[in-house]
């Protein structure tokens, strides 16, 4: 969905749910966000992030892995005297997710002996011991069972193992995965699982109006955007 990252949302742009709690949390030592929009930029200013500089194009693309821009942006910092331990990314598309979110996942992070990472995950709701690969007319189990047992496919869902999708909620690292491993992980990850909506995702217009459906419903809420804080384009 173009602009979803800057679309109103319950009286702000979606970008705001995630600067706020960020600065909120009292986790990190800067907020920064990496965009290749002077648009953007001049909203996450406004909500109290930096933008030190703009992403290159290269790597702004809609196939553009993580790595490459996250390594430009980490590489930039430390040509002009900043570097940090760790890094957490949290995407704009995660409204829901607030201060105490970040911090409860901090916690788990720090406790954590000899891990690379956390990254945000979830229990599936489509269970990957149902799905298929289709070739042609045939198709075979993307998890085949061991001869002897009741395939997946075949069996209830509450019976098969527990299985957990990550979100694009949140994921902290250490820094030096990025410059020994040009990964954004590592190998060794620890979950932290997400509660109610922290992990709910905005991807498309269905999302979107899922979103709304659900503040409407009071199911779920925003987190809280200081008083006058609003966003308005002078365009």
């Amino acid at each position: 969905m173009p602009g979803k990252n800057v679309r109103p949302l319950g009286g702000h742009p979606v970008l705001a749910y995630t600067i706020v709690p960020a600065l909120e949390s009292g986790v990190f030592e800067s907020v920064i966000v990496s965009t290749d929009s002077e648009e953007i930029a001049g909203i996450a200013r406004h909500y109290g992030a930096e933008v030190p500089f703009l992403r290159p194009p290269q790597f702004a693309g809609d196939t553009s892995p993580d790595i490459e821009w996250l390594e430009y942006t980490l590489v930039e910092l430390k040509r002009s005297g900043r570097q940090w331990d760790c890094f957490s990314l949290l995407r704009p598309t995660s409204p829901f997710r607030t201060a105490a979110t970040i911090r409860r996942a901090w916690s788990r992070f720090v406790a954590q002996a000899d891990v690379d990472s956390l990254r945000a995950v979830e229990k599936c709701a489509q269970h990957p011991g149902k799905m298929w690969i289709v070739d042609g007319d045939r198709m075979t189990p993307l998890m085949p069972s061991a001869p002897g047992t009741q395939p997946s496919h075949s069996t209830p869902y509450q019976a098969l193992p527990p299985v957990y999708v990550q979100n694009a909620s949140l994921e902290i690292a250490w820094t030096r995965v990025v410059f020994e491993g040009r990964t954004i992980a590592g190998n060794v990850l620890t979950p932290f699982l997400t509660e109610g909506y922290e992990g709910f995702d905005i991807n498309d217009r269905h999302d979107w109006m899922i979103a709304e459906r659900l503040i409407a419903d009071g199911e779920a809420a925003l987190p809280q955007v200081p008083y006058g804080a609003q966003w308005v384009n002078s365009n």
